[in-house]
């Protein structure tokens, strides 16, 4: 059953007439409706099409939010064949906020790694509502000193409110864990590539983001805070989130201006949750295409062009300031 966010109520509206529409058409009351019908679906295709062409920053992160988006297990389900996980980071135990293994991509052997948030709440407590402790860090960075070790591409999903914040988290290097993972994401000598496909939040994210290259889907967010968390630090209330999403640049268009990210992954009309399966095949697409790009550049040349790129960033910004 499709969920609809508050400021869709209008389309919801004529969604529902359509459907009511459809269930009198397969009664065959002998009443014909097709001309009426076809007529009430293409102004419910418009007047969703029209609202997301202009939707807000604060209504992108409602949509990157969206419970039925895809997540990184429906990405590997659909991308990745053979994929075999690997657990533990070798020092404390296992997080299952950040998911990662070897697979086959376009029948090309990959390391994929992600945050899984989790589909229903059984599966969003089991992963932590995708917000990893210090131990799923230092699995992502054993799973791309592996990569890295034998050649392999790292395939990055980013889909996180941001690192947990919990007291045993700070206790065990929460910082520390984000740094090396950061650290060892600029340093691989083998081609990354990442994909923001929900919320990139704060250095949780950055911490399997520092790629080559770094992709963002159409509706997705990318920020250094949630506009909740920036409005409490700002302005000491968290009632100010949506003016705090408006002025923190956070929306895939944005970041590309400023050179933050490289790439905008379409989405389909009315968001990845709506059509799933198209939403992962366009992000494959992409992907495979700046992989392509990659593959005959030398160690030392991705490891130059990596730094090179988030230096600019710096640069960039400084020069329109």
């Amino acid at each position: 059953m499709r969920s609809y966010l508050d400021f869709e109520k209008p389309v919801a509206e004529l969604e529902t007439k359509v459907e009511e529409l459809r269930a009198l058409a397969d009664k065959g009351d002998g009443v014909s409706i097709a001309e009426e019908l076809s007529k009430l679906e293409a102004k419910a295709a418009k007047a969703l099409g029209d609202l997301y062409a202009v939707l807000t920053p604060w209504q992108k992160i409602q949509v990157a939010r969206h419970p039925q988006r895809p997540h990184f297990s429906d990405y590997v389900k659909q991308l990745v064949t053979e994929f075999t996980p690997l657990a533990g980071d070798r020092l404390f135990g296992e997080d299952s906020a950040i998911v990662g293994g070897f697979g086959r991509f376009k029948g090309e052997s990959v390391c994929v790694i992600g945050q899984e948030k989790g589909s229903d709440t059984a599966s969003r407590l089991a992963h932590n509502f995708g917000m990893a402790r210090p131990e799923g860090y230092r699995k992502a960075v054993r799973l791309m000193e592996l990569a890295d070790r034998f050649g392999l591409p790292v395939i990055s999903l980013v889909d996180t409110a941001g690192a947990f914040p919990g007291i045993d988290a700070e206790e065990r290097g929460q910082a520390e864990a984000i740094a090396r993972s950061t650290d060892v994401s600029l340093s691989l000598g083998v081609p990354n590539v990442a994909v923001v496909v929900g919320e990139g939040g704060s250095g949780g994210a950055i911490a399997i983001a520092a790629a080559n290259k770094v992709l963002m889907l159409e509706h997705a967010v990318y920020t250094v805070a949630s506009p909740e968390a920036s409005a409490s630090i700002l302005w000491r209330d968290s009632g100010k989130a949506q003016e705090a999403a408006t002025s923190m640049k956070i929306t895939a268009q944005d970041l590309l201006k400023f050179g933050i990210i490289d790439v905008i992954v379409s989405e389909p009309a009315g968001g990845a949750h709506r059509d799933p399966a198209a939403a992962i095949a366009a992000v494959g697409e992409a992907i495979w295409s700046e992989l392509s790009r990659l593959a005959n550049f030398s160690r030392e040349q991705l490891r130059a062009a990596r730094a090179d790129k988030f230096l600019n960033m710096g640069r960039k910004i400084e020069a329109k300031s």
